[in-house]
């Protein structure tokens, strides 16, 4: 533990306030000692508004130890925004948690990262698309950043880990909760490739239904640049689509999102077909990712669109419908 002790959990605690006043009070203390002195009318003061409540300083700091002792327990590790581990396009967005809780290992911050979103009732074209476009990247030495549900981002995450790199997945629970339940081997077989769970959330955080969208700002934020493969208009794929907007991020669509469907009844893709229509770039494969980063790649290594396995497509279907195999 460093001379600030259980300063930054301690801060990531607080209730009621913004990530981006709680990085106020990181920067403005050093130390536990000094931050717990603090009367309501002091920290109001530092972050210059009216404080609606006030918390028990006591009750906070004994949260905070319960935290430490589970992430040690559960082999979680924890990083605050000051610390040089934290990753730095993360520190640059507007709104950064204050703490983030992981287990593995954390991206290559020198490496750039896809974040590839979706809606969790995919087509099986919009799915076979995502496991290609991911292992292909996988196949050329590069990362996918996805949320871990089921549909969409299940794909992205196989086709890549099955492309033999790390894989990174960022939860709206706390690490410990793995949600959807569907996915444990998933989330498993993440950790094994040496990439890594993170979340905002301290463990034991369940996956309530107000941390993903929140949750959706971290994939945009370590993301080069974020690919929507299928969603419908009102999706939260489309709150990344946002978030990748407001932090300068290339935002791209895939190309089975903008295709026009005789029958939509099942699948709905009029989001990214909005976006199509609106000038989103179109992707239809790794290759084109590659080249828009102006990254050098072996052509005969790349897998074209259409080889996804049939395993893989049962399992899409299979969490299409939430069952476990």
């Amino acid at each position: 533990m460093n001379d600030s002790g259980m300063l930054d959990l301690v801060i990531s605690l607080l209730p009621g306030l913004k990530p981006k006043d709680k990085i106020t009070l990181l920067q403005v203390f050093d130390r536990e000692e000094d931050f717990i002195i603090q009367s309501k009318y002091d920290i109001e003061k530092i972050l210059k508004y009216s404080l609606n409540y006030f918390w028990d300083i006591d009750e906070i700091c004994g949260k905070a130890q319960k935290t430490a002792a589970v992430c040690r327990a559960r082999g979680i590790e924890w990083v605050s925004w000051k610390d040089a581990l934290y990753p730095p396009l993360l520190r640059e967005i507007f709104d950064p948690p204050p703490v983030i809780f992981y287990r593995g290992r954390l991206p290559d911050p020198q490496k750039p990262l896809l974040g590839m979103v979706g809606t969790r009732k995919s087509s099986p074209e919009a799915a076979a698309q995502a496991y290609n476009i991911a292992q292909g990247l996988g196949l050329a030495g590069f990362s996918v950043v996805s949320g871990l549900a089921i549909g969409i981002d299940a794909m992205s995450h196989r086709g890549n880990l099955d492309g033999g790199v790390p894989g990174y997945a960022v939860l709206g629970s706390g690490v410990d909760e793995i949600y959807p339940t569907t996915n444990r081997a998933l989330a498993g077989r993440i950790l094994n490739s040496g990439g890594s769970l993170i979340s905002e959330y301290p463990p034991g955080t369940g996956p309530l239904r107000w941390n993903f969208p929140a949750r959706n700002r971290i994939i945009s934020a370590l993301a080069r640049s974020v690919l929507v493969v299928e969603a419908p208009q009102r999706s939260g794929s489309l709150i990344t689509a946002n978030f990748a907007l407001e932090h300068g991020r290339d935002l791209w669509v895939a190309s089975s999102g903008v295709c026009e469907m005789n029958n939509n009844m099942l699948f709905d893709r009029a989001g990214t077909i909005k976006m199509g229509i609106d000038g989103a770039d179109v992707i239809h494969s790794a290759r084109d990712v590659l080249e828009r980063w102006g990254e050098s790649f072996n052509e005969n290594s790349l897998i074209p669109a259409g080889n996804i396995g049939r395993r893989e497509l049962i399992s899409s279907m299979a969490n299409y419908l939430d069952i476990e195999l």
